[in-house]
């Protein structure tokens, strides 16, 4: 196969992963375009994505419009005369002229298994619903919300113990194995990618902090989804005594409660045992404000839950 020259477009961690497989490859990334820089940490400085970082580190082009709205940022892309532009997570939309500069298209590295959740958070909204797989999509993309039809899919079961931390990190390692399978069959051009069913269609819309606030009436099967899903980020979280508290991490125990939900209805060295609508939840990890994230026992050796009632 000969080499391509790609155009590579992503941001955060997950995008990383591959960059790395094709800076590694025989193919030339002959540009990086990535977001512009945003503020981070108590000083505010702007600060490069992952992406511009690992950029930076190989000496590749760096490109950060705003948006391709800008003067003179359409014709910057074809100059560089790309074969395939890649697209990982990159966050902004890229119109149809964009989408036609490259001589085999613009493909889109997509965290689930197409048509189910596209959209903006795939990775946790699978986790919500209890899904018991996911994987990746080589997708072709076009003016479409994810709905290319796709080169190559990859799938994985979902542990029974998955974070949304934790499944990012598999799905971004097989998004640049399925990178590096559908490289040989888009440039071979000897076959054509499937277009996606028309059944099955959800979509995963932007995660919000709100969403994050534990409503205690609700199974507790969902609170330990929600849990499992929102870590690392925004982190479920419910009130206790005034004060808001973190849940990084649950299980559940398989017990019947009439407790009223929210109610703390046992301690052990395995966790808080706290009433829900139907079930028990059992908080292992919490944080308080101001505080690192500790053990469920190590909350306990520093206080007593018996009569606490979570918000």
């Amino acid at each position: 196969m000969t080499p391509l020259r790609i155009v590579f477009a992503g941001t955060p961690d997950f995008s990383v992963a591959p960059l790395e497989a094709l800076i590694d490859s025989p193919h030339e990334v002959v540009a990086i375009y990535t977001q512009p820089d945003r503020p981070a940490g108590r000083g505010r400085k702007a600060m490069p994505g992952p992406v511009k970082q690992k950029a930076l580190e190989q000496g590749i082009r760096v490109m950060q419009p705003a948006s391709f709205r800008e003067e003179g940022a359409i014709e910057a892309l074809a100059a560089l005369e790309p074969d395939l532009m890649v697209v990982v997570a990159y966050g902004l939309l890229l119109p149809q002229a964009v989408l036609e500069i490259p001589r085999l298209g613009c493909i889109n590295i997509h965290a689930s298994l197409l048509p189910r959740w596209r959209g903006a958070a795939p990775i946790q909204r699978a986790l919500l619903a209890g899904d018991s797989e996911s994987g990746v999509c080589i997708m072709q993309m076009d003016a479409g919300l994810d709905t290319g039809p796709v080169w190559l899919e990859k799938r994985i079961s979902i542990a029974g113990d998955e974070t949304g931390g934790s499944l990012h990190d598999k799905l971004a390692a097989l998004g640049a194995e399925a990178l590096m399978e559908a490289l040989p069959l888009i440039a071979r051009g000897e076959s054509q990618p499937v277009p996606q069913p028309e059944e099955g269609i959800t979509y995963a819309h932007k995660l919000t902090k709100e969403e994050a606030t534990i409503d205690w009436s609700a199974p507790a099967l969902a609170i330990h989804r929600l849990v499992h899903a929102f870590n690392p980020w925004p982190v479920a979280h419910a009130g206790l005594g005034g004060q808001q508290v973190r849940i990084w991490d649950s299980s559940l125990p398989g017990q019947a409660c009439d407790a009223a939900p929210g109610t703390v209805v046992r301690t052990s060295g395995d966790g808080i045992d706290v009433a829900t609508g139907d079930g028990v939840l059992r908080i292992t990890r919490l944080q308080m404000p101001g505080k690192r994230a500790i053990t469920a026992q190590e909350f306990l050796n520093a206080r007593s839950a018996d009569g606490m009632i979570f918000d």
